[in-house]
């Protein structure tokens, strides 16, 4: 009896962990939800129950004492790792991976830390801004402005966020830096066009994964997880309309 509770504790655990890492890390709750399910239905146990929100998840499955929650206290977005774990589910599935190994691999995934150095984001952020104007209907000679306005911006915002841990502040900050920059940059007539500056360097500081999630968990039933990252993205939105409405009126 005492041998079958442990195998059930550490099949629960194992389900928590992959549902755990997958939302922390940016994937949807209903596809958090059947990666749990799958993995309890491969270790011979059909009778699970999830809760999936962006910030708790509630585990239990029949036999065991009680649900088990487990706590997401902060999220960001590392898709390969979301990759990974499903790579692992899969597994799973086909019978691969015994309890014990699924569970240190997973533990793997988490230890991991793929983080690129802020030279490099802030780089790859200013090209993307840079692209993002001439896709906008920008003139190619506001190509480095906005190159310059975007990596900037989001140098600060990965700074701020260092210091200051509340999201909607951060992004506030690096769009404020984003506009000044940019207005500094046309009124010394190194640039065109303010409006296409501002629009491409904002892009990457918009939250188009939350967006996309939050409408895919509505279509998937999940109402109260679609609502709330719903809400997130809007407010990454007004934060980031706010500090670039904010230079536009000191300008006027």
């Amino acid at each position: 009896m005492n041998r079958h509770a442990n195998e059930m504790k550490d099949i629960v655990e194992v389900c928590l962990l992959a549902g755990k890492l997958m939302l922390k890390n940016g994937a949807e709750t209903y596809r958090v939800e059947d990666t749990m399910t799958r993995i309890s239905h491969a270790y011979g146990i059909h009778e699970s129950h999830s809760y999936v929100t962006p910030t708790a998840i509630l585990f239990s499955i029949e036999g065991a004492e009680a649900a088990r929650l487990a706590r997401i206290s902060d999220r960001t977005i590392q898709l390969d790792k979301v990759t990974e774990i499903n790579g692992i589910s899969r597994r799973i599935s086909r019978g691969e991976l015994s309890v014990k190994e699924a569970y240190n691999l997973l533990k793997e995934v988490d230890a991991s830390r793929k983080i690129y150095p802020l030279w490099f984001s802030t780089l790859a952020a200013g090209l993307t801004s840079g692209c993002f104007l001439i896709m906008y209907g920008g003139i190619w000679r506001d190509f480095i402005p906005a190159l310059i306005a975007g990596g900037f911006g989001y140098y600060c915002l990965i700074i701020v966020q260092r210091y200051v841990h509340i999201k909607f502040f951060s992004e506030f900050t690096a769009s404020l830096m984003i506009g000044l920059l940019a207005s500094l940059i046309v009124l010394m007539d190194l640039g065109e066009q303010f409006d296409k500056i501002v629009i491409g360097s904002v892009m990457p500081l918009v939250p188009g994964l939350l967006m996309t999630n939050a409408v895919r968990d509505l279509m998937a039933g999940h109402l109260v997880s679609g609502l709330s990252k719903g809400s997130e993205a809007f407010l990454t939105a007004f934060a980031i309309g706010t500090g670039v409405v904010a230079v536009l009126s000191w300008l006027s």
